[in-house]
């Protein structure tokens, strides 16, 4: 058996694949011309594989994708090829789930105006200083300032795709002790914690009962421009929406205008159709807006568990057992 890695890894990762594969030959091209010589005879294949190199494969059996996402990964030969599919999903679950986290908590804080304000070392509470409760009649009542700052315990939080990702933003809610539901297309599963996992279908009842919307969801063709105009009027007015998942779900006109007519109430985003977003684009300057450059993905964790998912696969392929996080070329995940 042979394995073709390209385009090729460091000396290091190299050494640990060809361990763990062994007996089974390793090779590294230099380039695209060898690359295409050495996968006529492959039977696996770590890399970027182009439809040129799939053309050449004689008897290709399996391919590992090296990221979780794969709209760019994926064409209609190798979606027709019988090989088996694999990505790199599962690697940033937490990491990806703490950064949604920290925007929904950063806008429901008002963290952004208070860091805005501490610029210029201005004092003012949203809501109003002149809400604040004294220490004579206490807390007894609801003022401005309680009314401008969210609470996530007991709020209703709606998740869009629970894979891995939407898995561990679920956890991270229970923990908050907020009320949990989802959609996603394999809605009979079971997820501690959520509530109601309906199918996609149903999006239009998750997003009408939920108080914070996260899109988790991998770009697919169904769910490409999926939140537009009319998704954002079936939120609640004063939702807010977090989208880590990808940024082609999001027609971000139709968002900039449900902020701007306050259709729904704010949003944190890492994600974007076009990246980077253009520096005139109108949620730049929105105050209830708070954008990340495409980042919730990363830590220093993340190398050591894409080579470990590689190595896995790798000796489960030479021992002729199930692959780990095989894909269904039709639907891209």
């Amino acid at each position: 058996m042979k394995l073709v890695i390209f385009p090729p890894n460091d000396e290091e990762r190299r050494s640990k694949i060809e361990r763990a594969a062994a007996p089974m030959a390793v090779v590294s091209p230099s380039d695209a011309t060898e690359a295409l010589r050495e996968i006529v005879d492959a039977d696996a294949f770590f890399g970027k594989i182009t439809p040129e190199l799939l053309s050449a494969a004689g008897r290709l059996r399996w391919v590992q994708a090296p990221t979780a996402s794969l709209e760019h990964y994926i064409f209609a030969e190798l979606a027709a090829h019988p090989c088996s599919l694999t990505n790199m999903r599962g690697l940033y679950s937490d990491v990806v789930a703490e950064h949604a986290f920290g925007l929904l908590i950063a806008l429901c804080r008002e963290f952004p105006r208070y860091i805005r304000q501490q610029q210029s070392a201005v004092w003012s509470p949203a809501g109003g200083e002149n809400e604040r409760s004294d220490f004579i009649s206490g807390p007894g009542t609801t003022n401005g300032i309680d009314r401008a700052h969210r609470h996530l315990a007991g709020s209703t939080l709606g998740i869009v795709g629970l894979g891995e990702i939407g898995r561990g933003i679920a956890k991270r809610a229970a923990a908050f002790e907020m009320r949990i539901v989802a959609v996603d297309p394999q809605p009979a599963q079971t997820v501690p914690g959520v509530e109601q996992i309906w199918p996609t279908e149903q999006l239009p009842l998750l997003l009408a009962e939920s108080d914070f919307v996260i899109i988790a969801a991998p770009h697919t063709p169904e769910t490409a421009g999926l939140f537009c105009q009319e998704r954002f009027a079936q939120m609640k007015r004063s939702a807010l929406l977090i989208n880590i998942g990808r940024g082609a779900i999001v027609k971000l006109a139709d968002l900039a205008q449900a902020l701007a007519d306050k259709t729904i109430a704010g949003a944190g985003l890492d994600v974007f159709e076009t990246e980077p977003l253009p520096a005139n684009h109108p949620l730049w300057r929105m105050e209830n807006v708070i954008i990340t450059p495409h980042v919730a993905g990363y830590s220093t964790h993340i190398a050591e568990r894409h080579l470990h998912v590689m190595l896995d696969n790798v000796g489960r392929f030479v021992r002729g057992e199930p692959l780990r996080n095989l894909v269904d070329k039709q639907l891209w995940y």
